[in-house]
């Protein structure tokens, strides 16, 4: 009986140990390939559609952000102009694969500035949090600067990881409004949802806390998120839309975090539409 006792202690610690070399193990591969979960810029890398194959016209537009780091990106015009949308994407893919929200900017009568992060897309360099604030920066003094746009007539857009951005960059100027969808509060709070077994929140390298930068941005705010969301869960928009100033507007959207747009159904366009007429008389 005694030396039964002892061999399944044995067993137990036997166990345990493989148990913590894998915890350990998984836990030391989240902390040195997180940048791989975050970033996905090989996406769709071999989607070479353009805004003209959405019938758009358009500019190529070059930056040089800082050595080695030169952004690719597209200006859209519009002939009659209500203003101008400066729109950040995802993090997986370029924008290439955005044309939906190029012709949903420009039906309703918004001119458009669209960029690749570095490392994604035609832009060179390699992508990390304050290489992306960077590259916001960037786009925000293309269009106020060069092109002599006022801020107070740029509206902001970010979707997901781009919402983050564009949050981090509203609170630092002055736009006319921002729009988040699908976006989360923070890097921290979302790994904790999705490896709640992981110390995430001790391992996190990245912040992109969307929260803290949103209860500082003082121009009127949208955000639209789907309770269906797979990915990042609804919540994480009811606290933006909670953290946010007035006036502010909530769009419930509905389906999968990659099938929830504004532009997939009219009345979320309409509510969009009628969002920034708002905004235009703030």
């Amino acid at each position: 009986m005694a030396k039964a006792r002892r061999l399944g202690v044995k067993l137990l610690m036997s166990v345990i140990r493989i148990a913590t070399l894998i915890y350990v193990g998984l836990t030391l591969l989240l902390f040195f390939t997180q940048a791989r979960y975050i970033y996905q810029p090989d996406v769709g890398r071999d989607i070479t559609s353009t805004p003209r194959d959405a019938s758009l016209a358009y500019e190529d537009v070059w930056l040089d952000v800082a050595p080695g780091v030169r952004l690719h990106g597209w200006f859209l015009p519009h002939p009659a102009a209500r203003g101008a949308v400066l729109f950040f994407h995802g993090n997986a893919g370029s924008i290439a694969g955005r044309l939906g929200w190029l012709r949903l900017f420009h039906d309703l009568g918004y001119a458009t500035f669209i960029i690749d992060y570095r490392g994604f897309g035609r832009s060179s360099g390699k992508p990390d949090e304050q290489g992306t604030y960077a590259d916001a920066s960037a786009a925000w003094r293309y269009l106020t600067a060069t092109r002599g746009i006022a801020a107070q007539d740029v509206v902001i857009v970010g979707e997901s990881l781009g919402g983050a951005v564009a949050a981090e960059l509203a609170a630092r100027v002055s736009p006319r409004a921002l729009v988040l969808q699908s976006t989360f509060t923070s890097i921290p709070d979302l790994a904790a949802d999705i490896y709640p077994w992981l110390p995430v929140r001790w391992l996190s390298r990245f912040d992109y806390d969307t929260a803290s930068r949103l209860a500082q941005v003082a121009a009127p705010v949208l955000v639209a998120h789907s309770p269906d969301d797979d990915l990042i869960p609804f919540r994480h928009g009811q606290t933006l839309y909670a953290r946010a100033n007035e006036p502010k507007r909530f769009i419930e959207l509905a389906g999968g975090h990659n099938e929830g747009f504004l532009f997939a159904r009219p009345e979320w366009t309409l509510a969009l539409d009628e969002f920034l007429r708002g905004a235009e008389r703030h």
